[in-house]
């Protein structure tokens, strides 16, 4: 069994907008194994971005970490961190890939600005060697350094700058990587381009990525394991082969009945009912009742905890053996 790389132990993430207290991360208990590529799903809003944003320590300032949590990464707790031990951790031990890659990069600068003043900011190195290190990974992610160094943003495809994107986020050889809707707005052809190339970097230097994602396609295609959030809170943490083909928590099976098909009778789709809460007024409970099909009493009185259900964890009364 892999270790985990990061250790996340009981985080609560508020926010407070216009005076109401919101909790996008809820009481999260989670492990990322070393080594494997780890799919984060869920319906928008439930709190996958807050949670990677507490992760590299980018939260807004009207955010709130509660007590009692703990952030291991390595052994290391990055919430005792000073800021500029945690500047340091961003790119030298973990780095994020936006999904937006018009916005994350600056269209005044041209590429190989913007790589190397990327690694002469967080390495000691001369000129020369960051040049030759910014040409190594434009060439790790199939880009052709001698077009795209000299290049604006906006002399670059899509496809193109995400690439770009993916191959600042490789300067220092991270051992974790996040990527938040990486293959967002591209076409299928660059999607599968990308996710080829995200494979081969996993396969051949073994970093350990994060795959934050509504697309469970995406997730099918890449994942080794599969996390599920709602409401701020997990759901289930399954492998992904177990994830696809038996699905234990309610919402699971929810998001799976309603996944889009080209094949087959698209009237059998069968989309979850209702809406999620207001993260400023979550159900008592499981947050999830008001819309399980098979919620009883005990679901609108108490909070499940994940448990196993076979080589799965999940939150459910109705799924897991727990304590009462």
């Amino acid at each position: 069994m892999q270790q985990p790389l990061l250790q996340i132990k009981n985080l609560t993430i508020s926010y407070t907008l216009r005076g109401r207290k919101l909790l996008p991360v809820e009481a999260v208990s989670l492990g990322f194994r070393q080594g494997c590529i780890t799919a984060l799903i869920g319906e928008s809003g439930c709190g996958k971005s807050t949670l990677t944003a507490g992760i590299l320590g980018t939260l807004a300032a009207n955010s709130r970490i509660a007590p009692g949590a703990q952030m291991l990464f390595n052994g290391t707790d990055l919430l005792t961190l000073s800021p500029e031990a945690m500047r340091r951790f961003r790119w030298q031990r973990a780095s994020m890939v936006f999904q937006a890659a018009q916005n994350a990069l600056s269209p005044t600068l041209r590429i190989e600005e913007q790589l190397i003043d990327t690694l002469l900011d967080h390495q000691a190195m001369s000129l020369p060697e960051a040049r030759l290190r910014a040409r190594e990974r434009l060439g790790q992610v199939r880009l052709e350094a001698d077009r795209v160094l000299q290049a604006f943003p906006h002399q670059l495809s899509g496809g193109m700058r995400q690439r770009v994107l993916i191959a600042m986020a490789l300067l220092m050889e991270p051992e974790l990587i996040l990527l938040d809707e990486p293959t967002t707005a591209l076409d299928v052809i660059t999607q599968r381009y990308i996710f080829d190339i995200l494979r081969a970097i996993h396969t051949d230097l073994g970093t350990t990525l994060i795959l934050i994602t509504h697309d469970l396609a995406a997730a099918a295609e890449l994942a080794d394991e599969v996390v599920v959030m709602y409401a701020g809170r997990i759901m289930e943490q399954s492998p992904a082969h177990v994830f696809f083909h038996e699905p234990v928590h309610p919402y699971s099976q929810g998001l799976l009945r309603a996944l889009p098909t080209l094949v087959g009778d698209t009237q059998q789709r069968e989309p979850i009912a209702g809406h999620p809460p207001d993260l400023s007024d979550k159900p008592s409970g499981c947050v999830f009742h008001p819309r399980c099909p098979i919620a009883e009493s005990i679901c609108r009185e108490k909070i499940p905890v994940l448990a196993p259900a076979g080589e799965s964890y999940v939150a459910c009364h109705l799924r897991t053996e727990q304590p009462q």
